[in-house]
Parts: C-alpha cells; structure tokens; sequence
C-alpha cells in the first residue's frame, strides 16, 4: 500500500501542489482585501463594515482579523472597530515616498526620454523647494542637465510651477508666501502678480512652460503627476535648448509630459485615469 501511495503521488503531486499555490494566492488576495478596506478608512471599520467592502465571508474575514491582530498589523478600539496597527503603520513610514516614485517613474521616463530626445526630470516639492530626484540626460553634445539632488526655486522652474498649483489647497497661500522672489534671469517672474498670472495658466491648460526664467537657452515643460485626491506627488519635466525645443514643438512635448505623468500616477496604483484627463485638460 505504501508502494501505491509513493507511486499515485508522482503523479498526482503536480496537480496538488497547484492547489495549494492557488489556495495561497487567494489567502494573500483577501488578506489584502482586508487591509486596503482599513487603509481607506481612518474611524476604522467594524467587522460587518469589512466583510461588505471585502466581499470575504464574516467567519473566514473575522480568522483573518484575528491572526492580524495578534501580529500587531490591525488593531480594534474600544467601539470594537478595526484599525491599521503600529507594525504595519511603522512599515509604511519606512518606505521612502521619493524612492518609490522614481521606481514607479523610471521606465515611463526612459520612454519618454526616447520618444523626446531631450533631458527628462522627475522632481518633488521638499520644504518650500523643486527637490530633482531623477534626471535623464539628453543625448544630444548641447544638452541642458540638473543633477540629482539639485534644489531650485519654485517660481523659476516649470516643475515648481505644476507642483505648487496641484498642492493641497491649504498649503498652497503658505507656499507663495514662503517664496522669494530672486531672478535667476532677466525672464524669470519677479512678483506676485506675475505669479498669480501664470499659475492661473497652469491650472487651465494642466502643464507649465520654464521660458528660459531658470536658465537663459533653455525651454522646460512640466505636468504633474497626481494621486486620488488630485493633490500633486511629484511632477515630470521636458527640458532642451530654445533651438530645438521651439515655441511650436510645446504643445507636442505637453502632450507627451501629461501623458507620461498620467501613466506614473497610474503606476503608482492611483485610478484616476478619467479625472486626470480632465484636470490636465486637452488640445
């Protein structure tokens, strides 16, 4: 009996083994389930309230919850709701915003690196400031480049401008206010007035143009890249010299700038698609 049961599980070890791969993807998918539907709720959720988002039945939901708990990823309140816990809190604070969306952005810029031919800039607001944390160099000998790391101001550049007009509406009066307002070229905005105009522009037409204000010879154009929330989380860049990035190839290059950020912002799991197309607006 032994030598049949060695020789049914050569055959029968291929099927069962599948069984059990598909048995724990689906424990992991609904476990996911779970902590998406707390994520998205701040007050927390009942175990009812759960099973209703999740579609996971209450007995199988509640085994989850518990082995959870006990981990210390959920925890409940005194109302007996739900909540994200300290040890998946902690693991969240750990990732580095910055890290994962250059590692969200990266193929979209290559991509759009070879459909330009120009520099590609992947930038973030950080403390008042444009903060670059990818760049993609232009192949071309007469090439404009910022390094990673670079720090510049937001009214001189078209990633600062996106970034400042799709920020939080609380915060964006307290960033004008925070800006000074130094020339970095005699074409650069040198006052509020001249800002308030051109971030209205920005906000109509869903991208911004740098026209030679941060760098005499070189022409920017930049959309942003945005959450649920429609709340900018960082913002892409074209950038080239006037002499190949004219004033009649910016509506091309806008194009293919929004259509990348969109793409990156899909990326990074947001599903705004349709929104975004309408806040960013069309030719």
């Amino acid at each position: 009996m032994k030598g049949l049961a060695a020789s049914g599980n050569t055959s029968a070890g291929a099927p069962l083994q599948s069984v059990q791969q598909s048995t724990s993807v689906g424990v992991i998918s609904k476990v996911l389930l779970i902590l998406e539907a707390l994520q998205n709720s701040s007050a927390g959720l009942s175990l009812k309230s759960i099973c209703d988002t999740t579609k996971i039945n209450k007995s199988t939901a509640h085994r989850f919850l518990r082995h959870l708990e006990r981990e210390g990823y959920v925890l409940r309140s005194d109302l007996r709701a739900y909540l994200i816990g300290p040890r998946l809190a902690q693991m969240s604070a750990c990732a580095s915003r910055s890290a994962t969306l250059q590692a969200a952005a990266r193929p979209i810029l290559l991509d759009l690196w070879r459909s330009t031919q120009e520099t590609v800039n992947l930038g973030i607001m950080d403390h008042g400031t444009v903060l670059y944390v990818d760049v993609m160099e232009s192949t071309h000998e007469f090439r404009l480049v910022s390094r990673i790391g670079t720090r510049r101001s937001l009214h001189v550049t078209a990633l600062g401008k996106v970034l400042t007009v799709f920020d939080h509406a609380s915060e964006y009066e307290r960033t004008l206010g925070g800006i000074v307002f130094q020339r970095a070229t005699p074409k650069t905005i040198s006052n509020m007035i001249q800002l308030n105009a051109e971030l209205g522009k920005v906000r109509r037409q869903g991208f911004a143009v740098d026209n030679e204000e941060a760098l005499l010879g070189c022409r920017c154009i930049s959309a942003p890249i945005l959450n649920n929330e429609k709340i900018a989380i960082g913002a892409l860049s074209v950038s080239g010299p006037v002499t190949r990035v004219t004033p009649s190839r910016v509506p091309v290059l806008a194009r293919e700038v929004k259509a990348a950020a969109q793409a990156v912002s899909v990326g990074m799991g947001f599903s705004h698609r349709g929104q975004a197309c309408k806040i960013l607006g069309s030719y």
